[in-house]
């Protein structure tokens, strides 16, 4: 049997030290000193961080870690305490999200968010930017923008086609089931032409039967040519589609690496279980324990006296 050809991502990443804030050959994405904070919390406390141009990079981490607030502040939809990032050599700092998006910068949610009266390829057709029609003056005159409208919904048709949605193109969007309304949202996310695909949780939600069928999607968004970075929990799904791993731990980035690399390193690990989660206790910590399973006892005899009574006799 031939060996497995590695694809020009794996090839790509090879060099790169798995260390957090690791330098990348040709990053798309750099992010410097980012900061936010809410009241007391702090919630993203990243120094440095890139992502290489044409790979699918993984954001994972314990629930908390700060994921989804690092994907709302580089794609502008939350504002950091301070840092900054570029995507593309272009200075992100304070875009709001609809012009990221026009930079090539485009994401999706963990709740989908299309339009429940409009029809599927009504939906798809709003995430064409520089849409004509889209002004009040040139609306009203129909062949300034007839011929850019027909080739809009002909991209859109065309997407509906890939992502197995074109028998609903003109069902309401608020019939379909939850894995669908992810390919929608995909959909009309490509529909800005984008060099970078940002998902959270693409998986969440989706019916097993569907599962497969978005992986391979974003699968082939890599083999278009664009870079993807997605928010996930299931390491199978990791495991399956990442060229590279990210990991968050308390809003920081504790490691970075290929999947199997972040399956054996033990600050993920103790991340997600907790430092010295299969390390024996000593014995201070045993008496501690000790200590503070007497005292609860305690305390449960004091709130039922007739307990300790019936104990006694």
């Amino acid at each position: 049997m031939s060996a497995v050809e590695p694809t020009s991502a794996s090839v790509a990443m090879r060099d790169v030290e798995p260390v957090p804030g690791a330098r990348k050959p040709d990053p798309i994405l750099v992010a410097e000193d980012i900061r936010r904070r809410f009241g007391g919390l702090t919630a993203v406390d990243v120094d440095h961080l890139e992502v290489q141009r044409g790979v699918i990079t993984a954001l994972i981490g314990p629930n908390g870690a700060g994921k989804t607030t690092f994907f709302n502040l580089l794609t502008g939809f939350d504002k950091p305490d301070s840092g900054r990032w570029t995507f593309d050599g272009t200075d992100l700092m304070g875009v709001p999200a609809h012009k990221v998006a026009r930079h090539g910068m485009v994401r999706t949610f963990q709740l989908t968010k299309s339009l429940a009266r409009l029809s599927v390829l009504e939906n798809v057709k709003l995430g064409a930017t520089g849409q004509r029609g889209e002004r009040m003056f040139v609306s009203l005159v129909k062949p300034l923008w007839k011929a850019q409208e027909a080739e809009i919904e002909r991209r859109a048709e065309e997407l509906l086609v890939r992502f197995k949605l074109d028998h609903m193109r003109d069902e309401l969007a608020s019939s379909l089931s939850g894995g669908q309304r992810k390919l929608l949202e995909m959909a009309r996310a490509l529909m800005v032409e984008p060099a970078m695909v940002m998902l959270d949780e693409p998986m969440a939600g989706v019916n097993p039967a569907l599962t497969q069928s978005l992986l391979g999607h974003v699968k082939g968004l890599r083999e278009m040519g664009m870079t993807v970075m997605f928010v996930e929990h299931d390491m199978d799904v990791v495991h399956d589609i990442s060229d590279w791993v990210v990991v968050m731990g308390e809003g920081r980035i504790i490691a970075e690496g290929t999947p199997d690399q972040i399956s054996a390193n033990q600050a993920v690990i103790d991340a997600y279980l907790g430092a010295h989660h299969d390390a024996p206790l000593t014995v201070e910590e045993e008496r501690a324990q000790l200590a503070e399973a007497e005292a609860a006892i305690e305390a449960e005899d004091a709130r039922d006296p007739e307990r300790e009574e019936g104990d006694d006799a």
